[in-house]
């Protein structure tokens, strides 16, 4: 996958963005640090360089991209190599499940959201951090991403898909918070409820228990 061998060409290049936007991250961050359980075993699916498990203290993510796992592993977190749509992990395993601007990049955001479903517990819940596509900074990553290495082959979505698709798989009790509702400059903003005026919107929804 072409996605696959960005990341393995630039995958120091990727982690260094986190530091050169360091008011961006840090705003994302308190976004998912409402949404990720404070207890419980979690995993990151597209863990990538570990920027974000290693805040929010999970230890173990998937990755497709090798170079990436490598960045992650010296974060202390345990990387396995494996796609979203086909995870290498037993049914049930987790408490949640973290994905953090993954959905744009999944060639089956269904099937990875179903994969979701299966490795975490009954009653355990998925987070999802998502670019959201109508919002102004969704629509200026889309206007600009055949000039970024990374997002060039991105697929953005908007809130209403990725909730639509996370219900076909069995979660409910959906909550959302959002940030990055200036999109013009960077600054440190706190996150506020709900979705439709920021460019970064967290889901948080529950594994339904008696899904057959």
């Amino acid at each position: 996958m072409e996605e696959v061998k960005a990341f393995n060409r630039a995958a120091l290049e990727y982690d260094k963005w986190f530091e050169e936007h360091a008011k961006w991250f840090s705003s994302e961050l308190a976004a998912l640090k409402l949404a990720v359980p404070k207890t419980g075993k979690g995993i990151e699916i597209g863990v990538g360089t570990g920027r974000f498990a290693g805040e929010l203290r999970i230890e173990t993510g998937v990755d497709p991209s090798e170079k990436m796992a490598e960045v992650a592993s010296k974060r202390g977190i345990r990387v396995f190599k494996g796609y979203a749509e086909d995870l290498p992990i037993p049914d049930g395993s987790f408490d949640y499940s973290l994905m953090v601007t993954v959905d744009c990049f999944l060639q089956d955001v269904a099937k990875a959201f179903k994969e979701a479903w299966r490795i975490t517990k009954p009653g355990g819940s998925i987070i999802i951090g998502m670019i959201d596509k109508s919002s102004p900074l969704g629509r200026k990553y889309h206007e600009h991403k055949k000039d970024n290495p990374f997002y060039r082959s991105a697929n953005f979505h908007d809130v209403e898909e990725i909730k639509n698709l996370l219900e076909e798989a069995g979660f409910q009790d959906f909550n959302f918070w959002q940030t990055l509702v200036n999109a013009k400059e960077e600054i440190l903003e706190e996150p506020i409820k709900g979705y439709g005026k920021g460019g970064f919107v967290v889901i948080k929804a529950l594994k339904k228990v008696d899904k057959k």
